[in-house]
């Protein structure tokens, strides 16, 4: 049935047939058949743009954001079968995440069982502000968070937690709550009136500072600590930091240890800070306990090897990803230390955007974040849980607390220890191909997870003291330059190369680290971050072959 603007309608008879776009809350054959050929018909186009390329279709051009900036609202019905389409043209250039050859970022392909919980949660709406809008979806938050609290090692029956907007959201949530602490919850009635400072590392995620500019607080009141040549952070630099700013007066929210940075997977040592914070607090006699979150967002997952058998090796690593991933779990083991943790679930946990969990070791302490249910007179009237009454968010996708339950589900441990292994075997498979050539310089080298970071130099470069030098010696700064941009272009080389369909998909990053002088630029590298299971040596052999033809054709041009 067809609609124009010259045709006369009744509203009943047009909404007849916007009832067949929609999925029949009662049981019908023809109508439920409609739905699954509909879906059915989405992932047969979208399939037809796959090729040897790690990218559906062709890349993104350009020249669609300007066409896109001129779009207007539709005046007249559409039909499935068109949007259908719409909708597959849209996934060009998007990158499959589970191709062999896409080694860009901490971004893993989802389980099916994970899709499958989205769908659901699409197709029921599910709203986790509380039970009545919900279901059983609020019980899958309530068994992830248990889940999880088991698997880092909090107690179930104290802990608690809920599902927020991405790894920024979790860090959100533990800064807020360590201000709040302080405060014995007035900042939620009365705002806060005064500077409280936030410890994190030089090199953690800059959604700290985001955090820290959306509650008001300001990134000036944030304190960056050095890190070390490991990517972690300095507790000698860490203890200095702290005792000056508790000498003059102010007062110490948080402390946010990093475990597996973005970049280099940097894992900060989180007991050894738990420790210092607890002493700092007896020797100034504080009248308060500074919060120590775990941004462990990439690193939660290693926790899986709490209890694996390193000795016996029942799943057969090869000895230097034994190594690997035992150096990490030393650091790991001790998340359970910290007073809340960030989890993402889309990225090492394998469930689509987005699944982040805040967690926190004492449940209780959500009250300071809470409002008065007389203050949601049309919420919470039926029903057992409300965690909306603590939540910054009001509409709370039960997508995400699914996802994870089905992943978790799926998985388990072994499920996780084969992944991640996988995935640090492959890693450490391209570090050893990559350190066969004398012109490349792997830069994460103390760093086991799935990432690798390396810069590539031209001939007859003494690539050991160059890189030394790059980091240490104001005088090479020009050199270091230099070779960011030697770098770069070889890196835009390998992306043409890939967007013809042949190569590896790698990534870019400004800023491995900073030089060690003052006012230092940045130490920029390439980057393999491998996520996929279907990622096998031939894929890291082809890493190390386009890099090494890449750097002999700028070497001929």
């Amino acid at each position: 049935m067809e609609f124009d603007r010259k045709q006369r309608c009744h509203y009943s008879d047009v909404l007849e047939h916007l009832k067949t776009y929609f999925p029949s809350p009662v049981s019908d054959p023809i109508l439920d058949g409609y739905f699954v050929h509909s879906i059915s018909r989405f992932l047969d186009q979208v399939d037809s743009l796959k090729s040897a390329k790690p990218l559906l279709g062709s890349g993104i051009k350009n020249d669609h954001y300007e066409a896109s900036q001129q779009a207007v609202f539709p005046e007249m019905i559409s039909s499935v079968e068109e949007v259908t389409g719409l909708l597959a043209e849209f996934c060009q250039g998007m990158t499959i995440w589970s191709h062999p050859n896409a080694q860009l970022n901490v971004i893993p392909p989802p389980t099916i069982s994970s899709i499958t919980a989205f769908i659901a949660a699409a197709m029921y709406n599910p709203n986790i502000v509380s039970d009545e809008y919900s279901g059983r979806f609020s019980e899958a938050e309530i068994q992830s968070i248990a889940m999880l609290s088991d698997l880092i090692g909090y107690d179930p029956q104290l802990s608690g937690g809920l599902f927020t907007f991405g790894g920024t959201g979790t860090i959100l949530y533990g800064c807020k709550l360590g201000i709040e602490k302080i405060l014995g919850g007035r900042g939620m009635q009365e705002g806060i009136r005064e500077d409280f400072k936030i410890f994190s590392s030089d090199v953690s995620h800059y959604s700290h500072l985001t955090v820290l500019a959306w509650l008001g607080l300001g990134m000036k009141n944030r304190i960056a600590i050095p890190s070390t040549s490991n990517n972690e952070m300095s507790l000698c630099a860490l203890e200095k930091a702290l005792r000056a700013t508790l000498n003059s007066g102010d007062k110490v929210a948080v402390i946010i240890a990093t475990l597996g940075t973005t970049d280099a997977f940097g894992i900060d040592d989180l007991a050894a800070i738990v420790h210092l914070r607890d002493s700092l607090v007896a020797e100034y006699e504080l009248d308060y306990v500074p919060h120590v979150h775990a941004d462990a967002v990439i690193g939660w997952a290693w926790a899986a090897f709490r209890d694996y058998d390193f000795e016996g090796n029942p799943l057969g690593f090869h000895a230097r990803t034994l190594r690997s991933l035992t150096d990490s779990l030393v650091r790991i083991d001790s998340l359970q230390m910290a007073d809340s943790i960030g989890i993402d679930l889309h990225k090492t946990g394998y469930a689509p955007y987005l699944s982040s969990v805040f967690l926190i070791k004492d449940r209780s302490s959500l009250a300071l974040l809470s409002r008065e249910p007389e203050q949601m007179p049309y919420l919470y009237q039926v029903g057992h849980y409300h965690p909306g009454i603590y939540s910054l968010e009001c509409s709370r996708s039960g997508a995400g607390a699914l996802a994870a339950l089905a992943s978790i589900s799926l998985l388990g441990k072994q499920g996780y220890r084969v992944l991640i292994g996988h995935n640090v075997e492959m890693a450490e498979m391209l570090r050893e191909r990559l350190e066969r050539h004398a012109c490349i310089q792997v830069l994460n080298d103390y760093n086991y997870g799935p990432v690798t970071l390396f810069r590539v130099y031209p001939p007859g470069v003494d690539t050991e003291k160059a890189l030394h030098r790059e980091l240490n010696d104001p005088g090479y700064r020009s050199q270091l330059e230099e070779n960011n941009l030697y770098n770069r272009r070889l890196f835009d080389l390998i992306y043409e190369r890939v967007m013809q369909g042949e190569g590896v998909l790698l990534s870019w990053t400004l800023a491995y680290r900073y030089a060690s002088y003052p006012d230092a630029p940045a130490v920029a590298a390439l980057k393999s971050f491998i996520m996929s299971p279907w990622t096998d040596l031939k894929a890291i052999d082809s890493v190390v072959n386009q890099v090494m033809e890449v750097r002999e054709q700028i070497s001929r041009s």
